[in-house]
């Protein structure tokens, strides 16, 4: 079953169709393209020259390459051109009746020899395959959008699929410049089978007014690093598109997490599909515009109507990174600052880590020894809260346990001036619970720093039901003078980040736990197909197990969703002491420094 795959036919010349058209033609093999549209065939041929063209005046490629991939690249309108083609691969729209009548055309008319691949992100490649007379021969071939420009394949393999098919699309997709990952298959795959569910939460979290869709979007970009947020991605993709996804996946997995949010089929229905309609999530210039416009849901730039409290001196109680590096925060943006631990000596030891922090800007450039020096001297550090006496705004970065955190705000209450701000750090717990320590539980609000704090450019404000007004203006006004974003969300648990981020985690683990994709093509796969800048073992190893328990445990208890339930895979891994780098071993190994 050696095959060259020399000749390769690529049936359906969309945007999918013609992009792996193009990538097949430049990198030297013979290409039949098939489509039943003409238009699309001719537009197909305009697009290779187009993208051809940028390609020689950007010196990528010679005017010779250039008419030879155009010479390998042949249209037609009949899968009969299909029959000396090698390999197939069809992109035809997500339908199993329109992909089932292709794969069975084609059956009686390539060679026995032949490798019949689909194109689906949604659908099942086994039911495909058993529909065909040569089982063995039909495998998933998944590009991503758009195929020159992105690296991920994912080679789907199904229980009747013949290993030397899989080793030959897999050394194909390789020699195209390509990373290839063996998946299983269910619907979604590895990247769209992570991504769509993290997709449906955010739509769900946005459906229930829980947060705007710009403050969801910029805390994921901000909070995470990702290129883009969800509710702006489900737009590029397209709603309907992402819906039936969704559909497929729910269907195979009953899963709660990917029945499709009420506001995918609503949207849908209206014909409000994203970019391609001109209006999604959001309204754009016009049809497929990525120029946002503004709508009615567009926040204004006016002024707040309430007045935020005055600001001069800022208290943070704790002495770990988090809260040196809060500290640090305050202390550039030109506030005199009491950094408060347990004991005079911890104090000392938190400041002597900013005095490091702010050497290293130093060193950088990105830091005068004059703007370093005069941060340095607003920090005071004391070894008692008591010190925030005549503090205006007091943040604490203590340890996530609700007990501690309930403990210190009964006595910031006693310590703190009338009219200070409370804020707590935590990412977890219920603000409005530590409030109800304090007699002032009005004044107290979630002040949700990321870690570093100096670097990090998120902060999510979490007010609860008894958050005076006054309180609320007074962080975001706080939050943009030391150059942070600030993003409203409201008091249940993971706020926005965490919780989008954390089920996709474990939604991750539970793909190992059953042996359907490796750790490594899981990375590679969010990385290259998602655009994150780090996969998610790479990622739960960074944040540590026990941390990643920890919120899951939240979460879970909070929204009492099975499909949030800790992976035990997860708990294992934690009740070994296997908890990430610090331990030198979570999913994976580290050197010992």
């Amino acid at each position: 079953m050696d095959t060259p795959l020399s000749t390769i036919a690529v049936v359906g010349l969309g945007t999918m169709g013609t992009g792996i058209a193009e990538v097949l033609a430049r990198a030297g093999h013979e290409v039949i393209g098939i489509d039943i549209n003409e238009a699309a065939a001719r537009q197909a041929v305009a697009a290779l020259e187009a993208a051809t063209a940028r390609a020689v005046r950007r010196e990528r490629i010679t005017e010779e390459e250039r008419s030879d991939a155009l010479a390998r690249f042949r249209t037609f309108g009949d899968l009969r051109a299909a029959a000396e083609a090698e390999l197939v691969i069809e992109v035809v729209p997500e339908s199993y009746e329109i992909k089932q009548q292709v794969f069975r055309e084609l059956d009686t008319i390539v060679s026995p020899t032949a490798i019949l691949a689909t194109g689906t992100n949604a659908l099942s490649v086994t039911r495909l395959a058993a529909e065909s007379l040569r089982p063995e021969r039909v495998l998933g071939l998944h590009f991503f959008n758009p195929a020159p420009a992105m690296k991920l394949v994912e080679v789907v393999s199904s229980v009747l699929t013949a290993p030397p098919a899989v080793e030959a699309v897999t050394a194909l997709a390789r020699s195209l410049g390509k990373e290839p990952v063996a998946v299983g298959d269910r619907p979604g795959f590895v990247a769209d089978g992570l991504l769509f569910g993290y997709l449906n939460q955010a739509a769900a979290m946005y459906e229930a007014n829980y947060a705007s869709r710009e403050d969801i979007d910029a805390a994921m970009k901000l909070g995470c690093g990702l290129p883009m947020g969800p509710l702006a991605l489900l737009d590029l993709i397209g709603i309907d598109t992402a819906r039936t996804v969704l559909e497929a996946m729910y269907s195979a997995s009953q899963d709660r997490l990917h029945a499709p949010s009420p506001v995918l089929r609503q949207l849908s229905e209206a014909g409000l599909t994203g970019r391609k309609s001109g209006r999604g999530f959001y309204t754009y210039a016009e049809s497929a515009s990525q120029t946002v416009v503004p709508d009615a849901l567009t926040p204004r730039d006016s002024a707040s109507a309430v007045a935020g409290r005055t600001v001069r001196s800022v208290g943070v109680a704790g002495s770990g990174t988090m809260a040196s590096g809060i500290a640090e925060v305050f202390a550039k943006a030109g506030y005199d600052v009491v950094l408060a631990a347990r004991s005079q000596e911890k104090a000392d030891a938190a400041k002597g880590r900013i005095a490091k922090s702010l050497e290293r800007s130093v060193t950088k450039g990105r830091l005068t020894a004059e703007a370093r020096d005069e941060a340095l001297a607003r920090i005071t550090a004391a070894g008692s809260p008591d010190a925030f006496a005549d503090v205006d705004l007091a943040v604490e970065a203590v340890a996530e346990d609700l007990a501690v955190k309930q403990q210190l705000f009964g006595t910031l209450d006693k310590v703190c001036k009338p009219g200070a701000v409370l804020a707590t750090t935590t990412s977890s717990l219920p603000v409005v619970a530590i409030a109800r320590a304090t007699s002032r539980p009005q004044d107290v609000i979630g002040m949700h720093f990321f870690n570093p704090a100096p670097a990090m450019k998120l902060v999510e404000v979490v007010r609860t039901v008894l958050t005076a007004d006054d309180v609320h203006a007074t962080v975001r006004e706080v939050c943009v003078k030391v150059r942070k974003h600030p993003v409203d969300c409201g008091d249940r648990a993971g706020f926005i980040v965490n919780a989008l981020l954390f089920p996709y985690l474990n939604n991750a683990i539970k793909m190992v736990e059953e042996h359907y994709a490796s750790l490594d093509d899981i990375d590679a796969a969010m990385k290259l197909g998602g655009g994150y800048p780090m996969g998610p073992f790479e990622l739960l190893d960074v944040v540590g197990l026990d941390v990643s328990l920890a919120i899951e445990k939240v979460l879970h208890g909070e929204f009492r969703d099975p499909g949030l339930a800790p992976a035990p895979l997860l708990e294992h891994l934690v009740a070994a002491g296997c908890l990430g780098r610090k331990t030198g071993r979570g999913f994976r190994e580290y050197a010992r420094r």
